[in-house]
């Protein structure tokens, strides 16, 4: 499938900025299940300096700079891109989870060994045994992988409540797990969170739902707005994906832009500034399908 992806981005100052350095995850990866096509980051006011780099996490990262005084900032990315589906194998037929662990520390696995950070605490997922509880009931032992994080997945798309006004970015896992309700970032803060307690390699990924769902099918959660979900690296498969707010392994409808530890290291637009005072936040994003 085919998406033309518009993310458009504007601050809108109550005083002048007079100087501003600012970071974007905004241009899809490239992976085996998805290509790139084009990609392109317009900033009003024009950057004294913008370059392009791939950070830790292989990521494409824009940096810019704007050093003349401006009242409001607009950041558009356009980018076309192409996703195919995700075939995976019978999930009961996956390797014991437990098996993971131990081939985590396997020195000849270059895989493997490159994903021992993702078995760690990071800023926003701490060490939380509250998620670790929650995980280990899908985790019993010798259970398939594959089949004991679509059961984690389920349960939490059916025991977590989506609401857009319950959380913000900074809301704590730990408070995720007593009021039982968030957004899609909190379900894949909470999901890895569990995933990392047991000691298995989950990461954070950021992302795109298609706008308009095939004819006959619901709308789903997310769309019109930055998604996110959780990947889990499984023997023999590599990273497979999971969306918890929607109960499903991402395919031709979800669009990545970049992976992370957790929500900190993949934000769409982030930096500092000088001056401004308050300010007024828009975003806006179009996914919309390409005709071959």
């Amino acid at each position: 499938m085919k998406y033309r992806v518009r993310h458009l981005t504007r601050y809108e100052y109550v005083e002048p900025v007079s100087l501003c350095h600012s970071i974007a995850h905004l241009k899809p990866l490239q992976s085996r299940r998805q290509r790139c096509q084009s990609s392109q980051i317009r900033v009003d006011p024009w950057p004294a300096v913008m370059r392009e780099h791939e950070d830790f996490f292989g990521n494409r990262v824009n940096y810019f700079s704007i050093q003349q005084a401006h009242s409001a900032l607009e950041v558009t990315a356009t980018s076309e891109v192409e996703v195919s589906s995700s075939v995976l194998p019978n999930a009961g037929k996956t390797p014991p989870w437990e098996r993971m662990i131990s081939r985590i520390y396997d020195r000849g696995d270059g895989l493997m060994a490159n994903a021992r950070i993702y078995t760690l605490p990071s800023p926003q997922i701490p060490l939380d045994s509250a998620a670790r509880a929650y995980a280990s009931v899908s985790f019993t032992p010798g259970r398939p992988i594959l089949e004991a994080t679509l059961d984690l997945m389920g349960r939490i798309y059916r025991e977590f409540e989506y609401d857009p006004h319950s959380t913000t970015v900074a809301t704590p896992v730990a408070e995720v797990m007593a009021q039982r309700r968030g957004v899609c970032q909190d379900f894949a803060h909470i999901a890895i969170a569990g995933l990392r307690g047991v000691g298995l390699a989950a990461r954070y990924v950021s992302g795109y739902l298609e706008t308009l769902p095939p004819p006959g099918q619901i709308k789903l959660q997310g769309a019109d707005a930055s998604h996110a979900w959780f990947s889990l690296l499984v023997p023999d498969l590599g990273w497979v994906d999971f969306d918890p707010t929607n109960d499903r392994i991402p395919g031709e409808q979800h669009i990545t832009t970049a992976v992370g530890r957790d929500f900190q290291d993949v934000t769409p637009l982030r930096g500092i500034f000088y001056g401004g005072g308050t300010h007024d936040l828009i975003v806006a994003v179009d996914v919309n399908r390409i005709a071959d």
